[in-house]
């Protein structure tokens, strides 16, 4: 498959997910940290198959003046069965012991991680991302956690204490002020799922959004591949990692 864009450190495809995966070779990524459509988030149940910009209102009322994106309103089986699928085509392409991890919500964390053992990987944990600021509900716990869950492409051998890199189990950064995506985490989140990268490795994302992954990766020094459905994200990220000036929903 031809690249939407591709340079020295960073190459896009526009695609579906499992169809770009499809054409990968096998073995040949290091890392993969990638931030799903949740099918999740509202207050009830059906609360999952409204638009983006209903779901994600503010707690003013006020809905954000961002894009719409796709996939996420599928039911809670469908989404488990969706992410097995993507997630076994990301063990085929991983390199052995290479490590996954993926973000999701509370309501979607069982989910994620039964997906992530019938993708074929190793589950080995769950983090956090902890919010310095969330919206309060009365009479309730904050719901100011997402969660990365992560696992490994079967064995990985453990460094020596004096080469290994350590990574935080939890990890404190707030929410971005500004964002062009509904679902944007800040960069510094992603260079905390990016941990164990070394410069050179190739680090993959099957769910590109506005880029924050793949602007993570060149950060640390890293090679990135990643995907996107929507052309307007794709188109957002090759400015974004190529650090041309953004000018795009009002955000910069």
């Amino acid at each position: 498959m031809t690249p939407y864009y591709s340079d020295d450190s960073v190459t896009i495809y526009h695609g579906e997910a499992l169809a770009v995966l499809a054409t990968l070779p096998d073995a040949s990524v290091d890392h993969i940290v990638t931030d799903p459509p949740y099918s999740s988030g509202g207050m009830m149940r059906g609360d999952r198959t409204m638009k983006g910009l209903d779901k994600y209102t503010g707690a003013n009322g006020i809905q954000p003046d961002l894009e719409e994106f796709t996939g996420d309103n599928r039911d809670q089986r469908g989404h488990a069965y969706w992410c097995a699928l993507w997630l076994d085509q990301c063990r085929r392409v991983a390199k052995p012991g290479a490590i996954l991890a993926m973000f999701t919500d509370w309501r979607q964390l069982p989910t994620a991680t039964d997906a992530l053992q019938s993708g074929g990987w190793v589950w080995r944990g769950v983090s956090v991302w902890g919010k310095t600021s969330s919206r309060p509900i009365p009479d309730r716990f904050a719901a100011s956690c997402e969660f990365l869950v992560w696992g490994t492409n079967g064995p990985r051998s453990i460094a020596d204490g004096k080469n290994a890199n350590y990574a935080a189990g939890l990890f404190m950064y707030a929410p971005p002020t500004e964002r062009v995506h509904m679902t944007q985490k800040p960069v510094e989140v992603l260079r905390w799922a990016l941990s164990f990268a070394k410069p050179g490795d190739v680090v993959l994302d099957p769910f590109v959004g506005s880029g924050t992954t793949l602007e993570a990766a060149k950060d640390l020094g890293c090679k990135s591949i990643g995907i996107e459905l929507n052309e307007m994200w794709c188109a957002y990220a090759r400015a974004r990692t190529a650090q041309e000036v953004l000018d795009f929903g009002g955000a910069k």
